[in-house]
């Protein structure tokens, strides 16, 4: 079962995503999914194996330019997690599908996404789930 997270359930994929992102505390992620319940341009969808939470999908819809993409606005997935022992059982795809019919609603033509350079299961994933490369970059930063 898929369905779309509500403000009072923002700990449960927090938890989820500390597992992927271990750089900022729940509190701070329950913050995020509290504020992706909340933005009519974002949703976060939560899938469920039974009752038990497994894993989850970040969507946006950003107005700005979208590497690869040729419209404006562009549905993009913000982050998937999928609990290791349910992975390779289809429920990624399921939360993609989940974020695509939820774009197309919207009437949204495109959907991106990214994945770290050295980050190659997410690559696969993207790949096998009908992403197709657009680009590659190393990003710079100085501090001032």
């Amino acid at each position: 079962m898929i369905r779309e997270a509500r403000k009072e359930e923002a700990l449960v994929p927090a938890q989820m995503a500390r597992k992927i992102w271990g750089n900022d505390s729940v509190e701070e992620f329950k913050k995020e999914f509290e504020e992706f319940a909340e933005n009519q341009n974002m949703v976060s969808f939560i899938i469920y194996e039974d009752s038990n939470p497994i894993g989850f999908a970040n969507l946006s819809i950003r107005y700005d330019y979208v590497e690869g993409c040729e419209t404006t606005p562009v549905a993009y997935l913000e982050g998937i997690y999928v609990d290791e022992k349910y992975r390779n059982r289809g429920y990624g795809r399921d939360l993609v599908k989940a974020c695509e019919n939820w774009a197309k609603d919207r009437d949204i033509k495109e959907f991106a996404s990214d994945c770290e350079l050295t980050n190659l299961s997410s690559f696969a994933f993207h790949k096998a789930i009908g992403f197709e490369e657009a680009n590659r970059i190393i990003c710079f930063k100085k501090d001032l």
